[in-house]
């Protein structure tokens, strides 16, 4: 099974809870989280942190959009084969600093809440796909990013310019 790490902007996009995003980025997010839910494996860190933040942005009630839904399958199956937890490694007082995160002068000032995603990325060993629908971080730091093995999804490239 294909392993994923998936951004909460994804699952909120999803739910139609995002002013930017259009319908067919809408679409597609659905797509992805189906294909996760139908036939993937998410990768969390098992200090909960992505998890909190699903449960931050979504209702783990399953309701009122797809997004929700895609917390709410998570939930039930975190105990199982289809949800991998791997150990990511604070640094310091720092909630966003991880030891599994890329030392790298062109990643200093990626998106701080979004480095948990890079570290469950790195410390999993799975080499996932890392899922992002509307965050323009991911998108300007994507050479950096893929310089240190991170597979990037822009599954709403129409979202980004290319210059």
């Amino acid at each position: 099974m294909k392993t994923y790490v998936v951004d909460t902007n994804v699952a909120v996009v999803a739910s139609g809870r995002s002013e930017q995003a259009g319908l067919g980025c809408i679409a597609a997010c659905i797509d992805a989280l189906e294909e996760i839910v139908n036939n993937g494996v998410l990768i969390v860190d098992d200090g909960g942190r992505v998890l909190r933040e699903y449960m931050d942005h979504l209702s783990l009630s399953g309701q009122p959009g797809p997004g929700d839904a895609f917390l709410k399958w998570v939930w039930s199956v975190q105990a199982t084969e289809r949800v991998m937890k791997t150990k990511i490694t604070p640094q310091g007082r720092d909630d966003d600093a991880f030891a599994e995160f890329p030392s790298d002068p062109a990643l200093e000032t990626f998106d701080r809440s979004d480095r948990k995603y890079v570290a469950v990325a790195v410390s999993s060993k799975q080499n996932p796909e890392v899922m992002n629908a509307v965050d323009s971080d991911w998108w300007n730091f994507r050479e950096a990013l893929q310089k240190h093995g991170i597979r990037l999804v822009f599954l709403c490239p129409e979202q980004f310019s290319e210059d």
